[in-house]
Parts: structure tokens; sequence; C-alpha cells
């Protein structure tokens, strides 16, 4: 596959398994005599930033906008949200950067993980980067036809358009999308060809300023974190033990995550931040 090269941007931690994705999943049946994938699974650094992540990743999202349409800003946004900046189980154990599960079709790879319900089947994926390719295609399917409709520049209304299409069940799923884009000014990247050439006046810049000055630094402020948390239920982990670890009250925990009763699983992402 010809691959488009363009040259080369914390405290947030969320993951799709938080958010969950609403669509009907069904468990492949193994199929024998399937050839060995080698899977080489990433990990950007220990405890990797919103920032270094987008580096990493924007790339391929934009490959992917120009190739279907869809917005590299979305994409990245749901990767950071979903992935936990690269951080998640699914991302470190199977290049799985954005929930998806299997279905009857997804001969590949599978990995069990506690989701909605104990052991669901997850997709893995030999490098991110074919997470990131399935991810366009998973969007291809007949209840988001709508959001190809849309401007590409409207990150605004596909995060809407997601929501209202069923992608994930937390209702705050399109305020989520929407504040990362605007935070990290993902939408740079949906203006591909505007980006391209900003990147390559910059280099030039960079490259004269080197030259004239090869030991001066320049560095970027820094961001503030992000207000978002999300935690990982840990063994012995309570409904009030974590309203109190993180100052909000047992109904706050409960509306954020959309739960109903008392129970939590192991290892289960919740958002505990308003």
């Amino acid at each position: 596959m010809k691959r488009l090269i363009l040259i080369a941007c914390a405290g947030l931690s969320m993951s799709c398994t938080s958010i969950k994705i609403a669509a009907k999943e069904t468990r492949p049946v193994p199929k024998t005599n399937q050839p060995q994938r080698v899977i080489t699974t990433e990990k950007l650094s220990r405890n990797s930033t919103a920032d270094a992540y987008i580096e990493r990743y924007k790339d391929i999202a934009i490959e992917e906008m120009l190739k279907s349409g869809i917005p590299a800003s979305i994409t990245l946004a749901q990767g950071l949200l979903e992935s936990a900046n690269g951080n998640s189980t699914l991302a470190t154990q199977a290049n799985n950067h954005f929930g998806i599960k299997c279905n009857v079709d997804w001969t590949g790879p599978t990995i069990l993980k506690d989701d909605d319900a104990i052991g669901e089947c997850f997709r893995v994926y030999n490098n991110p980067e074919e997470s990131y390719r399935d991810h366009s295609e998973f969007l291809k399917r007949k209840r988001y036809a709508a959001l190809f409709e849309l401007d590409r520049n409207d990150y605004r209304g596909w995060a809407h358009g997601l929501k209202k299409a069923g992608y994930a069940t937390n209702p705050r799923y399109a305020e989520l999308l929407i504040g990362l884009v605007e935070r990290y000014q993902l939408d740079q990247y949906d203006r591909a060809e505007t980006y391209i050439a900003k990147e390559q006046r910059e280099e030039r810049v960079l490259s004269e300023i080197i030259k004239e000055e090869p030991v001066k630094q320049i560095n970027q402020p820094e961001k503030a974190p992000v207000a978002m948390k999300i935690y990982e239920v840990r063994q012995g982990d309570t409904l009030y033990s974590i309203s109190r670890r993180f100052g909000i009250s047992v109904d706050d925990v409960k509306i954020l995550n959309s739960i109903n009763g008392d129970d939590i699983k192991l290892g289960q992402l919740l958002l505990v931040s308003k």
C-alpha cells in the first residue's frame, strides 16, 4: 500500500473500554490451520503523554483521512480517548487503539478482556497502523453512512454524529471528542495541504536557525494537564473508595459512567472527573 510521507504535538488517560462501543458484536468461530502472524506491540514510553501520541500517529491519521474522508482530528481524538494516549492494555498488548471488538468477519488474532461482559473478544493487530486502517473500515458501516455527507472540517458534526449513530454509550462522548480536538488543535490536521505547507516552512526556518545557532534550543511551552481523568479499577476497589480517592460522590461516578448498580469489574476504566 502506498504510504503518504509527511514532515513532522498531560495528564490525559482514557480508553474505549470506558466509552463502550454500542454495536452488537459476536465472537468469531475459531479457524483451524490459521497461519501465525508476527505481532509487534508498541508503547511510546511509560505513561505516554497526549502530545507524544499525537506526534506519533498524526501522519497515519492524515493518510486515512485522505483515503476515507474521516477527519484526522476525529481519528486522533478517538485514539487518544480510547487508548489512554497509547497506554491502555488493548493498545500495548493488542495494538488495538480504538477498542474494536471481534465479529463474524474477523479472522485474525484475538484477545479476551472484560468490558460490558466478562471475557469479551477484541481484535489484535500486527501494529498500531493496522488498527488505524481497520478503524476507517469500521466506520464505513451503514450505520455511519450519514457522517460521510459532512464536510471533513466539521469535527463537531462528526463528534455528534458518532454519538447519535451509537458508536459509544457514554452521554458525554461527543463533548469529550470536541474537547480533545480543541485543546490540542487537532483540526489543523484536517486541512492537510495547509498543514503540510506549514510544516515545510517551519522545517526550513528551523534548519536555518540550527545552522546559525547550533547550540540554541527551542522549547515549546507545556500545556496544563487536562482536567478529565480516567481510573482503572484495581483489586479491592469499590465505588465508595474510588469516589473518596478523587473527591467526587458515588452518584457522580455512576452518572459519569452510566452505571446503574453498584458492581464494578477489575480492570474497568471509569471517568472520574466532571
